[in-house]
């Protein structure tokens, strides 16, 4: 790029765009480097910049030059490349094999080929100056349209080497390429080429790149080329620009050697020189430009209210899947695996209980962490449990309760489609474990919401076009490979949580993407919660609706689901009989409880089971010796003795209603219960125990925080105070001063002025309301150069506004190294 240096500063071509605009002279008011561009950009083009770049605040850079190195360091450049979609990339990548400076047209014919050697235009010449004027606004492209110059550590990444392939497929130029040719060689092939020889390589370098840039005399080179020199250009011509060779190359591959149309890469490569490839390709830098982004349209029609009424149907199936969720880890919490996270035999757990792939699973169980109603509960042998947000979020109505979920679902960067895979050292990524946030994901969710909220309220797009589009919108290899991942689960995500519903946006996910809450809107299209259900011959109850909380929390207990959608089946079995027994129901409250919510009679084989489920629970008492059973039949306990199964318990006959067990109670309730039998627990007065186990709870944690992508994007108020400070520290930088004194310092150090000099000019600068220029050393050692309009100077102080900071401070004199009145016209 530019050869000028910074004084102290790095190269002048460092940073900072020029303000955009539409065509310049090249004259003496074209700027010389970035910094001058920059100083040229009023103050809302440079907010816009450091806007688009934030990395650039950190810390706010002390003056424009400042700003226009950070802006051309590598990291800054690579994330700014990243950002920019496919045909602005392509410019960039064009500009980065054009010359330097390049002048518009030239550009333009790089993008667009030469006039007259490529077909109907695809657009790329209207969509240039958009491109353009992005690259100019982001710091990467400065200079007027005769004189684009790409920032050089821009072009050290998109040129093209041997060690880094351009995604152009051109190769390096003749002049690159014979760098270390000796010059002997060179003159042959200027020979070779029907080129009067030079005097030096560089004017035979300096020929042959004519010779390949002149369409005409090209031309008549390559038509006594052989036809097989046309197939070996022509399978090098888009690119890889390299091939191999034997040490006998045939004869047209000699041909094409000779003549410089194949330069030697190493001993056994040869590339096509950058100006050749150009030729063949009729002077485009690329072969497809993808100047227009890829349409998304409505793929399918839906009426807007069947959308609503299906994302209402799966937003109520996601409540129901993510409270079935944590409360099965009320009871039975997973450990937390000791480098995090969730064992993969508790995923297929929560799977198995979920009945849903564990994948699935793995996302419900991410989303109900990220709502903060599951949290690690910290004691030493840690498990998963739900958290007291959790009860709170349960006595939310339905569709405040989705709308939580929601909220903590948009912006979260932990990506449940990782589990699973392996990271870099060849971990398996587990569920609720390190290493799952992904920061572009909450951009990539939003973007895909974007795209379904611009179709038609009811449209729902091919998804295809939905990843086309935002591979389009960052096309870098690795970046654009991730985004694409990220949009698939996006758009499955959103169906089963009932953002969309058969692939189009929802209104609830049209209020959810604008900010707003969407429990409004989402409330009307939730069924009311009912307070009865049909009870089955069958032994099944069929819930028409969501049940009211008391009696949903009952029947759980009493049955268990069989199935769920829009009516919830339950089965009645003895196990579940039992456990309504266990929990401290009676017979006669289960009769009534079923008689008085069931708006059918209830059926007599439900009555007999729940009778004679009854009647033989706590028949036999199991309490605490070791253990024991005790029946006042005899006859029973002789069975269990004689039952080969009840080995294992370590039965022995006390007496003849009591047996001891070696097994301790609750291993021998549970044999028991294998066995056939209904043996209930009983205290040590004899009582029957409630089974009813407490509900484990985490501590209150708040919710995971996001990872960001970077650093945030500065408000309007940050803004505006970097820019401020920017145009402060730039005026004391470059501010012109009038001649300072003969004892100031050498040429290029900053003035130095006795104390009594000081003294006198700051004084001079209170009484006559002007501003001056001062040489600060602060208590810490960091020297400064400041503008500042002196008010009051007393006690070895000035008081004064300062431009710089823009605002009033004080000085001590003894620290001014220096001063000067700054001429008329600068203040």
């Amino acid at each position: 790029m530019g050869t000028g240096r910074l004084t102290g500063r790095r190269d002048q071509e460092a940073t900072v765009p020029e303000a955009s605009t539409a065509g310049g002279s090249g004259g003496s008011g074209a700027p010389r480097s970035l910094a001058e561009a920059l100083r040229a950009r009023d103050d809302a083009a440079l907010s816009a910049l450091l806007h688009a770049r934030p990395d650039l605040l950190g810390p706010v850079p002390g003056d424009v030059t400042q700003l226009a190195t950070r802006a051309g360091t590598r990291a800054s450049v690579v994330r700014a490349l990243e950002r920019l979609d496919r045909f602005t990339l392509q410019t960039a990548e064009a500009l980065a094999v054009a010359p330097d400076p390049c002048p518009y047209p030239v550009l333009e014919s790089l993008l667009t080929g030469e006039e007259g050697t490529t077909g109907e235009d695809n657009g790329a010449r209207a969509a240039l100056p958009r491109a353009l004027g992005a690259l100019r606004d982001q710091a990467l492209v400065w200079g007027d349209d005769d004189r684009l110059r790409l920032v050089r550590t821009a072009r050290e990444l998109l040129a093209p080497s041997a060690q880094r392939p351009s995604p152009t497929g051109l190769g390096p130029t003749v002049a690159e390429a014979t760098a270390g040719m000796s010059p002997t060689r060179i003159q042959e092939i200027v020979a070779a080429a029907g080129l009067p020889p030079t005097h030096d390589p560089v004017s035979a370098v300096s020929a042959l790149t004519g010779l390949f840039t002149d369409p005409e005399r090209m031309s008549a080179l390559l038509d006594e080329a052989p036809a097989e020199a046309h197939q070996v250009l022509g399978r090098l011509v888009w690119g890889p620009p390299y091939g191999e060779v034997t040490p006998q190359p045939t004869a047209p591959v000699r041909w094409l050697r000779d003549r410089g149309l194949l330069l030697p890469a190493t001993a056994r490569t040869v590339v096509l020189p950058r100006e050749v490839a150009l030729h063949l390709r009729g002077g485009l830098a690329h072969r497809d430009t993808a100047p227009v982004a890829p349409p998304v349209t409505a793929h399918r029609e839906h009426r807007p209210q069947l959308v609503d009424a299906n994302a209402a149907g799966q937003a109520l199936a996601a409540l129901s899947t993510v409270e079935e969720l944590v409360k099965s880890w009320e009871h039975a919490a997973p450990l937390v695996l000791r480098a995090g996270g969730l064992a993969v035999r508790d995923l297929k757990r929560a799977a198995a209980a979920l009945d849903t792939s564990e994948q699935s699973a793995a996302f419900w169980i991410e989303l109900a962490y990220a709502a903060g109603l599951l949290a690690g509960d910290g004691e030493a042998d840690e498990r998963y449990a739900p958290t007291p947000a959790f009860d709170d979020w349960c006595e939310l109505p339905p569709a405040d309760r989705w709308s939580a979920l929601a909220q903590a679902w948009l912006p979260a960067t932990r990506t449940s489609g990782l589990v699973g895979e392996q990271d870099a050292k060849g971990r398996t990524l587990s569920a609720l474990g390190p290493d799952l946030d992904r920061s572009a994901a909450p951009e990539v969710r939003r973007r895909v919401l974007e795209l379904l909220a611009a179709l038609p309220e009811g449209g729902s797009p091919d998804p295809e076009a939905v990843l086309d589009r935002l591979a389009w919108e960052r096309p870098v290899r690795g970046t654009s490979a991730l985004r694409t991942r990220l949009a698939r689960w996006a758009l499955t995500e959103a169906e089963v949580l009932g953002v969309t519903g058969r692939g189009a946006l929802s209104g609830p996910g049209r209020a959810l993407l604008a900010h707003e809450d969407p429990a409004p809107l989402l409330a009307p299209l939730l069924p009311e919660p009912v307070d009865h259900v049909l009870l089955q011959a069958d032994l099944t109850a069929v819930a028409p609706g969501p049940l009211r909380r008391p009696l949903g929390d009952t029947l759980a207990v009493l049955a268990d689901v069989e199935s769920k959608g829009g009516a919830t089946v339950y089965r009645f079995t003895p196990g579940s009989v039992r456990r309504a027994l266990d929990a401290g129901h009676a017979a006669a409250d289960l009769h009534a409880f079923l008689k008085e919510h069931s708006r059918t009679p209830v059926p007599q084989p439900l009555a007999y089971l729940i009778d004679d489920v009854a009647r033989r629970h706590g028949h036999l008492r199991v309490g605490t010796a070791s253990s024991y059973v005790r029946c006042d039949d005899d006859a029973m306990l002789g069975e269990i003795l004689a039952d080969k199964r009840s080995a294992g318990l370590g039965l022995r006959r006390l007496a003849p209603t009591v047996l001891a067990a070696q097994a301790e109670p609750t291993t021998l309730l549970e044999g028991l219960r294998a066995m056939g039998y209904a043996p209930a627990a009983e205290s040590l007065t004899g009582d029957v125990l409630v089974a009813r186990a407490d509900a484990h709870r985490a501590p209150a944690r708040s919710a995971p925080v996001p990872v960001p992508d970077g650093p945030p994007v500065p408000d309007a108020t940050l803004l505006a105070a970097a820019v401020r400070a920017i145009r402060a520290g730039d005026l004391a930088a470059t501010a012109v001063r009038k001649e300072p004194a003969p004892s100031a310092g050498a040429p290029g150090e900053l003035p130095r002025t006795s104390a009594a000099e000081t003294l006198a000019t700051v004084q001079a600068a209170a009484l006559t309301g002007s501003a001056v220029w001062i040489g600060y050393v602060n208590a810490d050692g960091a020297a400064s150069q400041r503008v500042i309009a002196p008010v009051r100077v007393e006690g070895g102080f000035v008081t004064g506004y300062d431009h710089t900071a823009d605002e009033v401070r004080t000085y001590a004199l003894h620290r001014i190294t220096g001063v000067a009145e700054l001429a008329e016209d600068q203040i």
